[in-house]
C-alpha cells in the first residue's frame, strides 16, 4: 500500500501539471520494477485529440522505454478510473495491474461487463481517493 501511494502521489503531480495547462486534471505513471518509465497527463486541448488522454501518453512512453508494445511486470497508476477507450489500450497492452484513486460513475471503465481489461491484469482502485475526487470536483467547480 506504501509504493502504491507513492506512485500514485506522482500521478497527482501529473494531474495538477494538467490542470495548471488548463485540462482536466488526470495524471498517469507506469511503473516497472520500482521505476517510472512513462509518465502522462490529459492533453486533448493542447493537442486537439479526443485520444490524448493521461493514460494512452503514459503507455506510448512506457512501450519506448521497454523497447515493445507488451507492458506485462508493469503497473499504471492513474488519479481515475480509466475510461473504455483506455481500458482497451491496457488490454492490449496486457500491463498486468492498474491502480487507480477515484472511480468515474459515468466513464469508467467498471460500468462494462465482462470486464475490457486483461483477464490477467489486477485491477485496485481508491488508492487516496479523496485527494484525487478533490482535484476533478474543484476542476469542474471552478469551470462552471
Amino acid at each position: 500500500m506504501e509504493m502504491d501511494e507513492k506512485f500514485m502521489r506522482e500521478a497527482l503531480r501529473e494531474a495538477h501539471a494538467a490542470q495548471a495547462a488548463g485540462e482536466i486534471p488526470i495524471g498517469a505513471v507506469v511503473v516497472w520494477k520500482g521505476r517510472i518509465i512513462g509518465r502522462g497527463h490529459n492533453q486533448t486541448e493542447r493537442l486537439r485529440d479526443t485520444t490524448a488522454h493521461a493514460e494512452m501518453i503514459a503507455v506510448t512512453a512506457a512501450t519506448e522505454a521497454m523497447g515493445g508494445k507488451y507492458l506485462t511486470d508493469c503497473t499504471l497508476y492513474v488519479t481515475v478510473e480509466p475510461c473504455p477507450m483506455c481500458a482497451g489500450a491496457l488490454a492490449w497492452s496486457q500491463i498486468s495491474r492498474i491502480v487507480y484513486g477515484a472511480p468515474d460513475q459515468r466513464r469508467g471503465y467498471s460500468l462494462f461487463t465482462p470486464s475490457l481489461l486483461h483477464p490477467r491484469t489486477e485491477a485496485v482502485g481508491g488508492v487516496l481517493q479523496e485527494e484525487c475526487a478533490a482535484l476533478m470536483l474543484d476542476f469542474f467547480k471552478n469551470k462552471r
